[in-house]
Parts: C-alpha cells; sequence; structure tokens
C-alpha cells in the first residue's frame, strides 16, 4: 500500500520484488511467500461493523489473490519464474494448491506464492503461513513486517517499550504478544517452527536473515 490508503504501491510492489530477487539471487534457497490482504480489504475490521465474519474472510482471502497475482507479475517482469497457488479453487486465475506442485516448483527453483490464507474463514494468513511453512517442511518462517521485531509493549503507544532479541513460543502466548495471532505462535509451537520477525521496511533484510545475521526477533522453543 505504501503511503497510499487503499490498494497497491507500484513502487513497494517492487521494492518487495527486488528483495525476494536478492535472496533468489543467493542460489540454493528454495522460498515460498504468503501474501497478506489488508490493504485492499481486512475481513476482521469488516466483521467488527457488522458483516458476516465468513463473507467477509472470504473477501480477504481474495484480496490476498489480488496482491499474489500482482507480485507474481512484478516478479515475472524482472525474470523470476513464479507460481501462484490458491487455497480457493480459480483456474482461469492460478493454480489451485496442491502440496506436490508446489514442492516440485521450489525444487526448480520458481518462487511460490500460497493465496487465498488456509481457504477457511477464521483463520488469518499468519495461521496460514505456518500451515504452509509446516507442509513444504521448511526450515524458518520469516514474518517481515512494518516493525523491527517484538516488544513488551505496543512501541507506538509505550515510547519505552522494551525490544526482544529472542523469545519462547510459550511466553509470547502466556504475555498475549500480538505480533502474530495466537493460533499461529500455537502452531508453530506444536510443530517446532522457528520465526524470524523483523522489519520489511530496511532493504537487504530478508538476505541477511537467510544469511543467518540476527535481525529482528527470533521465536522458538527456548522453554
Amino acid at each position: 500500500m505504501g503511503s497510499q490508503s487503499f490498494g497497491i504501491s507500484p513502487d513497494v510492489m517492487g521494492y518487495v520484488a527486488d528483495e525476494v530477487i536478492s535472496v533468489v539471487e543467493l542460489g540454493g534457497v528454495e522460498l515460498a511467500i504468503v501474501v497478506g490482504g489488508g490493504n485492499i480489504f481486512r475481513g476482521v475490521a469488516a466483521s467488527s461493523y457488522g458483516m458476516d465474519r465468513v463473507s467477509a474472510d472470504h473477501m480477504g482471502m481474495l484480496a490476498t489473490v489480488i496482491n499474489s497475482l500482482a507480485l507474481q507479475d512484478a516478479l515475472e517482469n524482472k525474470g523470476v519464474h513464479t507460481r501462484v497457488q490458491t487455497a480457493i479453487n480459480m483456474h482461469e486465475v492460478a493454480e489451485p494448491y496442491i502440496l506436490r506442485k508446489a514442492v516440485r516448483h521450489l525444487e526448480k527453483g520458481r518462487v511460490v506464492i500460497f493465496a487465498a490464507g488456509s481457504g477457511n474463514p477464521y483463520f488469518t494468513t499468519d495461521t496460514a503461513a505456518v500451515l504452509r511453512a509446516q507442509e513444504i517442511h521448511a526450515d524458518i518462517l520469516l514474518k517481515a513486517t512494518k516493525v523491527n521485531g517484538v516488544y513488551d509493549s505496543d512501541p507506538v503507544i509505550n515510547k519505552d517499550a522494551c525490544f526482544i532479541k529472542e523469545i519462547g513460543y510459550r511466553q509470547v502466548l502466556e504475555r498475549q504478544l500480538h505480533i502474530m495471532d495466537m493460533t499461529a505462535i500455537s502452531l508453530a509451537m506444536d510443530n517446532n517452527l522457528p520465526i524470524n520477525v523483523f522489519s520489511m521496511g530496511d532493504s537487504g533484510n530478508i538476505k541477511k536473515v537467510i544469511c543467518g545475521e540476527r535481525i529482528g526477533t527470533r521465536i522458538f522453543g527456548i522453554e
């Protein structure tokens, strides 16, 4: 969305594509992406003012498909082979999500974008990201977001909020640290999937994390 109040910023889309390409160019890295849809439609927000939650969530899933297609186009315009797979069947637009096909695309060096969340209402794209990461046996889940990691309180509201470099899943749940929804954290904990939360706004961060630099906050089983 960038500085706009709605929709897709071409500049931001190009920036995100370049960040992804920097990882692809490393070689030997299989990269899958889950994109949210809040820049177009946010299901939880719509349900809060009276819209049926199921309808609102389905609209939010369609918003993620729009973003996924836009990112695919940006990547392919820069020469990166990309496939979009959707959890809701729309054959004329993208492939249906099929695990074995997704894994094969990754093995061939293609970037795979998982769209439409998990395909189910009441689940966020955070949870969908953890689910897909588990299914493809990912080594780590990277949460590229607007903040540079996890704090003990909202840094926008509390100027004395303390940054947390490392934290365990259970501590995130017990302290209700809403960097991701609690279902996503629980699923990651059950399957011991490490999560790295960092800012998307700092160029090169995705590449740095994948190359082993300690950027942002690491969430894993340290209890």
